[in-house]
């Protein structure tokens, strides 16, 4: 076996087809866009090397790829979870093989050391959790969502044999649009809606920035206190929203105010890897027209995810989780196409997310661990404290 350094256009283009070679024959795999997973190696479009760096590797054996990795570290939040400094590694596919695993491992972890860190979390993301984070463990018989990192079964038995440790689990929920929502939640709302002060919109295309602005607000009071999350800026925020701005369908994307001040939000989108898995990775010409044919004319999206939900500090416990769903839930049976919905990314730790999750009626459809590795073995990994 043999590990390259990705340091050439023709090796990019290789670590991105490694996964091709690794799924070849798995009907559940949706191929990623080529250019999502470009930008996050791309200094000019991901904006965290402006503070980290990473590197890249292949593995190959016998002139056939059989794996790939990437390390880095964030200066940001290496220490956010405490006093070691913790770098990353992602991006891993790897053939059933724990020796070629390994190799992909110690190389990240022979980086990493060199400059100055200490343990790594995998397989994550070099930005921000929303996106490849996590190895999937249960949930193989899905088609994975939007930039959600699908895996391999043995995925876990790799990690673990190697010495990782589950830091936090990730689930994503699923349930039918059309099944009731418990009395649990319908109270919730009523709550709520007694409060006169409490109102609820949904986003509107016209006034974006606005809608930006409340997001970034309420997401660093609701998200920033968790491990491992640092606060937002208005340049991410913008970046984030600019991003989702093709894809937003206002009316399932929902707002709560306290008279003007944003207090909450339920941010959900079509699920874009049923149309994109038509394009087969590639959104040039021919796959923005398959695209548009899918999404627009055919309307072939028939799920929503729960991309991001938060209620700030302040105004938990006062039923808008339950107003949020509801007006959500309401909207889609008026007149949207939508007949599933998955919730994405709900930690193990953030139990009071877990218990809304709950009450809209949802069962485990995918579960990821994130998981840890420290340098010096004789340091405990604890799990990330359940709240």
């Amino acid at each position: 076996m043999k590990i390259i350094e990705v340091n050439n256009k023709k090796l990019e283009k290789e670590f991105i087809n490694v996964a091709s070679y690794i799924y070849k024959d798995d009907k559940y795999w949706v191929r990623p866009l080529d250019i999502d997973i470009k930008n996050v190696f791309d200094k000019k479009k991901n904006k965290t090397f402006r503070h980290g760096n990473l590197k890249r590797w292949i593995l190959i054996n016998e002139n056939k790829y059989i794996g790939r990795i990437a390390a880095f570290y964030n200066e940001r939040t290496i220490k956010l979870d405490g006093n070691l400094s913790i770098g990353g590694c992602g991006f891993f596919e790897c053939i059933n093989n724990q020796k070629a695993a390994n190799v992909l491992f110690e190389t990240s972890r022979k980086w990493l050391k060199s400059n100055n860190i200490e343990g790594m979390d995998g397989p994550i993301n070099f930005g921000e959790r929303d996106k490849w984070w996590g190895c999937l463990v249960e949930g193989f018989n899905i088609n994975p969502n939007y930039q959600q990192n699908f895996g391999k079964k043995y995925y876990r038995e790799l990690f673990e044999n190697y010495g990782f440790k589950i830091l936090f689990k990730q689930f994503t929920f699923t349930r039918k649009i059309t099944s009731p929502l418990s009395e649990r939640l319908y109270y919730k709302t009523k709550v709520a809606m007694q409060n006169p002060n409490y109102n609820f919109k949904h986003l509107k295309l016209n006034k974006l920035e606005k809608y930006t602005d409340d997001f970034k607000k309420v997401y660093n009071e609701a998200w920033a206190k968790y491990p491992g999350v640092s606060k937002m800026s208005s340049i991410q925020a913008k970046s984030i929203m600019n991003q989702l701005k093709p894809i937003i369908d206002e009316k399932i994307a929902w707002f709560a105010y306290d008279k003007n001040e944003p207090v909450g939000f339920f941010l959900c989108i079509p699920e874009m890897n049923q149309i994109f898995k038509h394009v087969n990775g590639k959104l040039n010409l021919i796959g923005k027209i398959k695209t548009f044919y899918h999404l627009k004319i055919l309307k072939s999206c028939k799920k929503m995810v729960g991309l991001v939900f938060g209620i700030v500090p302040a105004h938990q416990g006062k039923g808008l989780d339950g107003a949020l769903i509801t007006a959500t839930r309401e909207t889609i049976q008026e007149k949207l196409s939508y007949n599933t919905l998955e919730l994405n990314w709900i930690p193990d730790f953030n139990t009071n997310m877990i218990k809304v999750a709950e009450q809209v009626g949802v069962k485990i459809a995918k579960t990821h661990h994130t998981y840890r590795y420290h340098f010096d073995k004789s340091i405990p990994i604890k799990r990330v404290k359940i709240k």
